[in-house]
C-alpha cells in the first residue's frame, strides 16, 4: 500500500480531528511505515471549521470581542485566508450552545447578535467574501441578532424597536432598512449547513432543534407560531419566500435570515470545506480513504462527513474505511457503499473509559492497523 488518506471528522467530547487522524496515521506506519499518509481535518460547518478552513489556507485568526448568546461580552475570533481575501465564521465560536450552562439555555433569549458582530468586524476591515459555518447554535431568533447588529430594526404595532432573542419573533410587524451597513450589498455570503430542514413547520427549527436548546413544549409552539409570523412578513417585505426552503432552518433559522436578507448560497458543510480544501486533488492516486467520526449511523449519510468523503472518493474509484466509536445502522451505511465499518471498541467498556483521550487514540491506533494488516494481504 502505497498512499493511504485520512479525513475524520472530531470524535466530540474526546479527540480533536487531527488528534483522532494521527493516530490513525500511526496505525498505518505500524504496518506499512513506508507508506504516505495524507491527513485532512474536516469538520462539516459546526465546531472545529473555522481551524479547518484557516489551517488549510495558511491563514490566520482576528480576535474580536462580541456578545455570547445572552450578550455577554467574550473574546471570541473569526479567520481570515492567507491570501486576505476570505473571512471564515464559525457562528458556534460566539452563539454556540457549549457557551452556555444547561440552566442558561433559553432560546426565547439568546441571540445570534455576536455572529453579526463578527461579520461587522469583518466588513470594516474589509472583508466582501465571507464562509460561514453555522452548526451548533445555541439560538432560535431566525438571525434577528444577527440582522440587528449589521443594522437592521425591527418594530413591534406600536413602533418600538424591539429587543432580542426568540421571544420577539411573533411581535414584529415592520422592517427597517435604513441603517443597514451599505457594505453589505458588495459581499458575498457562502453558508455551511449541515442540515435540510426547513424554516418552519414539524420539521422545522422550532420543533426539531429547539427542545435541546432549553425550549419547553410551550415556547416551542410560540416559537414556530413566531417564525411563521416573521417568514410571512419576510414574503410580504422582501419577495422572499423561504418557509420551505431545505436548510432555512439551521441554526434557530439563521440559515433563512442569510437566504432572505444577504443573498446568501447555503451549501452542505462537507461539500463546501471539501471544494476549499481541492480534496479532489489530493486523494488522486490514493489506495485507501479511512473517515470516521465518534457514532456513525443512518445521519451519516445524510450530508455528514463520512457520506462527503465517500461521494469524493467514489468518483475516482478509491475504497472508503469507517472507523467510530458508536456504530448502528450498519446494513445502511454498508449500502451506502462504504467498504467496511469498524468499531473502535475492543472489548466492553464504559462510555467514560472509552472517552478518555488515550484510550480512544490507542483504539483507533490498533482498529486501523488491523485494517492495513488485512488490506496488504
Amino acid at each position: 500500500m502505497k498512499k493511504v488518506v485520512v479525513a475524520m471528522d472530531s470524535f466530540k467530547g474526546c479527540l480533536s480531528s487531527t488528534e483522532a487522524e494521527k493516530a490513525a496515521e500511526e496505525g498505518v506506519k505500524q504496518v506499512c511505515p513506508d507508506c504516505e499518509v495524507v491527513c485532512f481535518p474536516i469538520a462539516d460547518g459546526g465546531e472545529g471549521m473555522l481551524d479547518v478552513l484557516v489551517e488549510a489556507t495558511e491563514g490566520a485568526y482576528q480576535k474580536v470581542i462580541a456578545g455570547d448568546p445572552l450578550m455577554r461580552p467574550i473574546e471570541t475570533a473569526y479567520g481570515v485566508s492567507g491570501d486576505k481575501r476570505i473571512a471564515f465564521i464559525e457562528m458556534a465560536a460566539v452563539n454556540g450552545l457549549p457557551l452556555l450552562s444547561a440552566t442558561e439555555r433559553n432560546p426565547m433569549l439568546t441571540t445570534t447578535y455576536g455572529t453579526g458582530e463578527l461579520i461587522l468586524h469583518a466588513i470594516e476591515h474589509g472583508y466582501r467574501e465571507f464562509i460561514i459555518g453555522i452548526g451548533g447554535s445555541a439560538t432560535n431568533d431566525a438571525g434577528l441578532g444577527m440582522l440587528q447588529a449589521l443594522g437592521f430594526r425591527f418594530y413591534d404595532q406600536n413602533g418600538e424597536i424591539l429587543g432580542k432573542g426568540g421571544q420577539i419573533l411573533d411581535q414584529i410587524v415592520a422592517i427597517d432598512f435604513s441603517s443597514v451597513h451599505p457594505a453589505l450589498k458588495d459581499a458575498r455570503f457562502t453558508i455551511a449547513c449541515d442540515v435540510r430542514n426547513p424554516f418552519s413547520g414539524p420539521e422545522g427549527a422550532a420543533y426539531v432543534f429547539a427542545r435541546q436548546k432549553g425550549a419547553d413544549g410551550a415556547m416551542i409552539e410560540k416559537l414556530d407560531a413566531g417564525m411563521k409570523r416573521f417568514s410571512r412578513l419576510i414574503h410580504s417585505t422582501t419577495g422572499r419566500e423561504i418557509t420551505e426552503v431545505a436548510g432555512a432552518g439551521a441554526a434557530g433559522g439563521l440559515g433563512g435570515a442569510f437566504l432572505a436578507f444577504l443573498n446568501a448560497e447555503l451549501k452542505p458543510g462537507i461539500e463546501l470545506l471539501l471544494r476549499t480544501l481541492k480534496f479532489d486533488e489530493k486523494i488522486k492516486d490514493a489506495d485507501l480513504i479511512i473517515t470516521g467520526e465518534g457514532r456513525v449511523d443512518r445521519q451519516s449519510v445524510m450530508g455528514k462527513v463520512p457520506f462527503g468523503i465517500l461521494e469524493e472518493a467514489n468518483k475516482q474509484g478509491i475504497p472508503v474505511i469507517v472507523v467510530a466509536g458508536s456504530i448502528a445502522d450498519t446494513e445502511v451505511l454498508n449500502k451506502a457503499g462504504f467498504r467496511g465499518i469498524f468499531s473502535i471498541v475492543p472489548s466492553p467498556m464504559s462510555l467514560e473509559v472509552a472517552m478518555k483521550p488515550e484510550a480512544a487514540k490507542n483504539n483507533i491506533s490498533r482498529t486501523v492497523a488491523q485494517i492495513i494488516s488485512l488490506a496488504t494481504l
